[in-house]
């Protein structure tokens, strides 16, 4: 994989499944754009221990606000004159049962997960239609299909990603720009950290391979959707869930 002079942007991209995929670009040669929505220490700690981290580039903003996301772009149009891969992956989680589940918890998954998507997608297409080349890759997940119990928000964010990415791969498709999205199982990250040890080993038990993915597992589908080497795939999901 080889991704000399290219600039690839991932949302989310300073921890977690992000923060490996920043790194395995910026190994293979990439410029990347790393945004963080509020961790400071967290985002400047991954760019001083990255080795290349003089080709990651720090932006923190908000993905789900339309005013802060056009305001990224226009820097992002004034340092690159072409990005060639977007990967969503800013997401959050806020769990509970729907019947007791508030507006807010609701709302919020929805803005970042799924509204975030939409706006950085737009701005994305924008940009790579004038080089008649682009790779979109939105991180969604297997709740998007298989729904968890208490995740009602996130897997409909998630599934929604799945039906935005197969909608716009048929808008865009002819401009040169493939849109696909990878869909993790149980990784080993931080936004599954907070789970009860006995739900641990009964989602471990679920799986097939009996254990969590890493996040360089993600990584590695991440670079080969994002690579000419899959230049023939639009609209598609690669699950990387150790079999659920």
């Amino acid at each position: 994989m080889n991704f000399h002079n290219q600039n690839i942007i991932v949302t989310g991209g300073t921890r977690g499944i992000g923060a490996a995929i920043s790194s395995a670009f910026i190994a293979a040669g990439g410029n990347v754009i790393a945004t963080y929505a509020g961790n400071d220490e967290r985002a400047n700690s991954f760019k001083a221990e990255l080795k290349g981290g003089d080709r990651l580039h720090l932006m923190k903003f908000d993905v789900s606000k339309k005013d802060q996301v056009e305001k990224f772009w226009n820097e992002v149009g004034g340092m690159f004159d072409q990005i060639h891969v977007l990967i969503n992956n800013a997401g959050i989680r806020k769990d509970g049962l729907l019947a007791a589940m508030d507006e807010r918890s609701w709302d919020d998954v929805l803005d970042i997960n799924l509204k975030g998507t939409y706006l950085m997608g737009q701005g994305a297409v924008l940009n790579m239609m004038k080089s008649r080349y682009g790779r979109i890759i939105n991180m969604s997940s297997i709740g998007g299909i298989l729904g968890l119990s208490g995740q009602a928000n996130y897997a409909a964010s998630k599934a929604g990603q799945i039906a935005l990415a197969k909608t716009l791969s048929k808008e865009v498709g002819k401009r040169g720009i493939t849109v696909n999205c990878v869909l993790p199982g149980f990784i080993e990250t931080e936004l599954i950290s907070d789970l009860p040890e006995m739900q641990v080993k009964e989602y471990k038990s679920q799986v097939p391979m009996r254990r969590f993915g890493k996040p360089s597992e993600v990584a590695d589908v991440v670079l080969f959707l994002a690579s000419d080497k899959a230049s023939y795939i639009t609209g598609s999901t690669i699950e990387v869930t150790g079999g659920l």
